[in-house]
Parts: C-alpha cells; structure tokens; sequence
C-alpha cells in the first residue's frame, strides 16, 4: 500500500489541471504552450539528465524491449477483436483503435521517477524512446486512408526520442556534465514533472464516444488491465527481473496518451470518442496504476 500511496501527488496534480482548466479560464492558447514547453523543452532535458546519471545494463535492454512491444502488439490484437463484432465507421474505429496500446510518457516517466528515481527514469526513457516511433507508425497506418500527414517528419521531429538517443550516446561515452550543466537539466528535470501532469488533468473532457460505449469501454479495459497481464507474461518468459520488470508492467499500464486526439484531429478522425477515451483511461489508471504497483512491490 506505500507504494500506491506514493503516485497520490502525480494523481493529485492531473486533478489540480482539470480544476486549473474548468476554474481559471486561461484558455487553449495559454494551454497549447505549456504543453509545446514540456514538450520540447522540460522532458527531453528530464531524459538526458536521468539517463546520463544511471548505469544502463545494455544486456537485459533486448528483453525488456521485446516485452514492451509484445505488449503493446497484444493491444492492438485485442484492439481488432471487437471489428469482428462491432459496426461502426471506419474512421471512428481507426481513431479509437489507437487507444488500446498507444501510451501517455508523462505519466510513465512520472510515476518511474517517483516510485524508482534516476533508474527508473532512465528505464523507462529507454522503452518510450523505442516505443513513440513504433506506436506512432501504426496509428498513422490504420489512419493514412483518411488524410495525410508528415509521419517519417514527426518521428524524426520527436522529442522525446531525440532526448532518449542523446541521454543514451552521452551514457556510452561515459560523459559527465559539469556541476553547472547538471544543476540547468536538474531544474528543468524538477518542472517537467509537475507541468507535464497538470496538462494531463486539463485536457480531460468525458463528453465523448456517445455511440461506442461499448467499445470505447473494451479498450479501456484492454489498456489499463489486459496489457499489464500480457506484460507480466512476456517478462516472466524472458526472465526479467526487479527495477526491469516493475518498469515494463507500469509501461503497460498506462493510460493513452494524449497525442492520439491530435493525431485523430489532424487526419480528420473521430477526435471526440479519441478525447473520451484518454479521459477514461487517465482517471481509470488512478486507481489501477496504483494497484499495479503495489502488486509489484509484494
């Protein structure tokens, strides 16, 4: 039960960003550039701060890698089970579809870091570094029939993969920032966390998905309970143990991520049933998140 209580203040920082949003009017602009600002700014420096600090075990990165991505195949398995079942739009299906394994990084590089520190962190940097460009390409695949985007632009554009790579070759050349450099990534390492969290909780909306309740409530399942399961299995096969293991089956865990809305937005999808289904599954994962947690520090 420590464990769990210890994500309370992530959680508490979502909610203080739907309270901040629905009480304050700042308005999507102010909005819209806090997110460009932890975006591009707060977690890559979070990324390489951790990741130059931590001594990575490149041995057991294959396994741990192979488990996360059997994980989130797992998702879209499941995800393409209820088509067989189900008549809806195409377009409504392929926005929504993305949902049952894409993941939110502020929340996974939150709660590793809270629960597990720079390890964690570096961790977990490494699976969403790999993770982003394989989820984003099949969004954008399920999705490319119904509009255009920049795909090999936005992968190589990414953030957070470009912080993971220059986290990971500054670890292998055994670099050590100076104090003062140290000090500027620790500082913005510090702000990423809160900002990125309060930006989770404002852009919650439960308004959606009116005509797909049924599998919009699928993929919620699916993502908060089916791919930790999926992941524990993987991860016992490949014989990972301790800070890997936690950190695969918290990866799995994790509610969606917000990018997928956007991504639906721009390629004319359904971004409602989208905006619903990250609500869903971000106030879901606070109490299955939790419980995940806990379960794996018995």
């Amino acid at each position: 039960m420590n464990t769990a209580l210890l994500l309370l203040p992530d959680f508490a920082l979502i909610l203080l960003g739907a309270a901040i949003r629905r009480w304050m009017h700042l308005g999507d602009h102010f909005w819209s550039g806090v997110e460009k600002l932890v975006y591009f700014i707060l977690f890559p420096a979070l990324l390489v701060n951790a990741i130059v600090k931590t001594r990575l075990d490149l041995g057991a990165a294959l396994p741990l890698l192979a488990t996360a991505f059997a994980a989130m195949a797992g998702g879209m398995l499941l995800g393409l089970l209820p088509r067989l079942f189900v008549r809806m739009p195409a377009l409504t299906y392929a926005s929504m579809f993305q949902c049952a394994y894409r993941f939110n990084s502020y929340i996974a590089l939150a709660v590793a870091g809270m629960l597990f520190g720079s390890p964690g962190i570096a961790t977990m940097g490494l699976i969403v570094g790999a993770a982003v460009p394989f989820a984003n390409l099949v969004s954008v695949w399920m999705l490319a029939r119904h509009g255009e985007v920049g795909l090999w632009r936005e992968v190589a554009r990414n953030p957070l993969i470009w912080g993971t790579a220059t986290g990971f070759l500054l670890n292998l050349a055994g670099f050590m920032p100076p104090a003062p450099l140290q000090a500027f990534l620790g500082r913005l390492a510090d702000a990423s966390i809160a900002l990125g969290l309060i930006t989770v909780g404002a852009a919650l909306r439960l308004d959606g998905a009116s005509g797909v309740k049924l599998f919009a409530s699928w993929l919620v399942a699916v993502k908060l309970l089916a791919l930790p399961l999926i992941a524990i299995g993987v991860a016992s096969l490949f014989g990972l143990s301790g800070l890997n293991f936690q950190i695969v089956v918290l990866f799995a865990a994790l509610p969606t991520a917000s990018s997928a809305y956007i991504l639906a937005m721009r390629m004319g999808g359904d971004g409602r049933s989208v905006a619903w289904l990250i609500s869903a599954t971000t106030l879901g994962s606070m109490l299955t998140l939790p419980g995940w947690a806990a379960w794996l520090s018995r």
